[in-house]
């Protein structure tokens, strides 16, 4: 038995049985808050935590699962192909409302950070919530955040936008499908695309297309906001 859980199968297995009880369950409630991966996370902390099993043995496992998290985005291309005609159509307002999105984000990040007096490192580590797992750790490192506290941030960002995002849209009577799916994704990357998916084709493949291109402004904006803070003595 302990042979089993120190081997990298045990945090394969564990992973894909949780995930798969998560979706059942989602599918079956069609509960926004009965998200998959929470779901997931919920059952393994339970288990590493009722059985004793280190996360450094489940995560032997869990790595070989993250391996897949770069080429698994790549596949969000997919959608957006298929509605490359929206795209040309409207690349201005596109780039524009997820640059725009990107931004306000990273602002809306150092301003409570402020407010609540978390220390540099820290604000560091939540700047790259919004963008998708490989580039948000590779910000995190490069501004001198914790990659460890940006992928629980990333996590967490991307489930609250899945949950919540349909509910904000229909609040504020936002109906068009674009428009949707590049709030979605800008927001909440893969997790709330997953979500955008759901609600359409057309809002999946904008929400796509999102999280790349928040990913290249985040890259850029992050470390000039966060410089730009600095020089005018508000970090």
């Amino acid at each position: 038995m302990d042979s089993l859980m120190s081997s990298p199968i045990f945090g394969v297995m564990l992973s894909a049985i949780a995930f798969e009880i998560g979706n059942i369950l989602y599918n079956k409630t069609k509960v926004s808050l009965f998200n998959p991966l929470l779901i997931s996370q919920v059952l393994i902390i339970a288990i590493l935590s009722k059985f004793k099993i280190s996360f450094n043995d489940y995560n032997m496992g869990g790595q070989i699962i993250s391996f897949f998290l770069i080429p698994s985005t790549v596949i969000l291309a997919v959608p957006l192909y298929k509605k490359i005609k929206l795209l040309k159509a409207y690349s201005i307002p596109i780039i524009g409302g997820i640059a725009a999105g990107s931004i306000s984000g990273i602002v809306s990040i150092i301003l409570l950070s402020k407010l609540f007096h978390l220390d540099k490192v820290l604000l560091s580590s939540l700047v790259p919530k919004s963008v998708t797992t490989p580039i948000g750790m590779e910000i995190s490192k490069q501004i001198g955040g914790i990659p460890a506290v940006t992928v629980a941030s990333i996590v967490a960002t991307g489930i609250i936008g899945s949950v919540i995002a349909p509910y904000i849209c229909k609040m504020f009577k936002i109906t068009d499908e674009i428009a949707v799916g590049i709030a979605i994704g800008t927001s909440s990357h893969a997790i709330g695309t997953a979500k955008a998916l759901e609600i359409g084709e057309v809002e999946g493949a904008m929400s796509g297309l999102a999280i790349g291109v928040a990913g290249l402004v985040t890259v850029f904006a992050a470390p000039l906001i966060i410089r730009l803070c600095q020089a005018l003595s508000i970090l």
